[in-house]
């Protein structure tokens, strides 16, 4: 058997879906440390919203940009079919909840973003999660090397 009649379908499809969830991400985030306070409302945000992220501290933004840059990371890895996907989905899914921590525990973020904010979060965790998953089976099935 080839190498190529290894790779199964459904690689292509899930690596695709995490490049361009991912990517979504990263716009994102570039768009809000570049265009800030105009990209934000554009994008329908509160003012309390807007206030509530240019008040966060400089740390949550590298944590930001760790989860969504490590995301992206981490997609492009398994479509390259490489173990370092498994590395790279779990320090974006790490960041993420990291993220979480601080905007439902150590902020009043809860109470800002609301329940359409948890929603998201939740989405966001969901995707991360199984990105991670899907990488350690291909891992597991030594798909990735």
């Amino acid at each position: 058997m080839t190498e190529a009649k290894k790779v199964p379908w459904h690689l292509w499809v899930v690596g695709v879906i995490a490049l361009l969830w991912n990517a979504y991400g990263g716009y994102d985030y570039y768009m809000t440390m570049t265009q800030g306070e105009a990209y934000m409302t554009a994008s329908g945000l509160s003012p309390e919203m807007i206030a509530y992220y240019g008040g966060m501290p400089s740390w949550m933004a590298a944590v930001w940009a760790v989860g969504v840059w490590g995301g992206v990371a981490a997609a492009v890895l398994l479509l390259l079919r490489m173990n370092w996907a498994v590395y790279a989905f779990f320090v974006s899914l790490a960041a993420f909840l990291v993220s979480v921590v601080y905007t439902y525990g150590l902020s009043d973020g809860a109470s800002v973003v609301g329940q359409q904010g948890m929603i998201m979060s939740a989405v966001i965790g969901v995707a991360a999660l199984f990105f991670l998953w899907y990488a350690l089976r291909m891992q597991k099935r030594h798909v990735l090397h």
